[in-house]
């Protein structure tokens, strides 16, 4: 294993269509946010050239551009490294996901119809196994698409793009405490389902507001 330190089978294979500096993007950011790659990690460029198959050229213009999104410290004659977010960022971008999270719960549970919730029970059974069998990589990625289920039940695309603004950073928020969570997550899930099943939007926007809020509180309370 180089010293980049990534684990074995963790690096993406990169799709043929498309630019090839925007495939080393996507690759590195999916690393990032799965934290294949930790917070703080150094990123020596022809490592990470060889790990994915390609030339030095565009994982410096995927690491310029990570570092223009905040997903990348670049440290004059250092080099580059990981981002390692503050407490204060953690705490921002969370909030901001508890006024979305909960605005798309209650727009769900306006319009939901039949094929939306057994969408959302299908994912919950599928954490629930993710959950027993602790496989926590499946948690998160089953977590993700439970929320991003939600928002698409919302109709709204305007919360929908904003949402995803965010998306990612909560997957990377989400990840170092997610065998923490564990099925009390899912269990706040199977609430939620139930208050989107019975259309009320009260209900759910509340439950919402406190699954959040306990991911936010967890984050916080990780290293005590």
């Amino acid at each position: 294993m180089l010293s980049t330190g990534l684990p074995q089978g963790s690096v993406p294979k990169l799709e043929r269509p498309g630019p090839l500096r925007d495939r080393v993007y996507e690759a590195l950011l999916e690393l990032i946010t799965t934290r294949a790659l930790q917070p703080g990690q150094h990123l020596v460029e022809s490592e990470l050239a060889g790990h994915l198959g390609v030339s030095r050229q565009p994982v410096r213009e995927a690491l310029q551009r990570l570092n223009s999104e905040g997903w990348v410290d670049l440290r004059p004659a250092q080099g580059a490294f990981v981002h390692e977010p503050t407490e204060e960022e953690a705490d921002q971008l969370l909030t901001v996901r508890t006024l979305l999270e909960a605005e798309a719960a209650r727009l769900a549970a306006a319009g939901a119809d039949k094929a939306g919730i057994e969408a959302l029970e299908a994912i919950l059974a599928e954490g629930m196994k993710a959950v027993a069998a602790d496989d926590v990589d499946a948690a998160v990625a089953l977590n993700a698409r439970f929320h991003a289920k939600i928002m698409e039940l919302a109709g709204n695309s305007v919360l929908a793009e904003l949402a995803a603004q965010v998306d990612r950073r909560v997957r990377w928020y989400y990840t170092p405490i997610a065998r923490q969570r564990g099925s009390q997550s899912w269990i706040e899930h199977r609430e939620l389902i139930a208050a989107i099943a019975n259309r009320d939007e009260q209900l759910a926007t509340r439950l919402m507001r406190e699954h959040t809020e306990h991911t936010r509180r967890s984050y916080h309370a990780r290293a005590k």
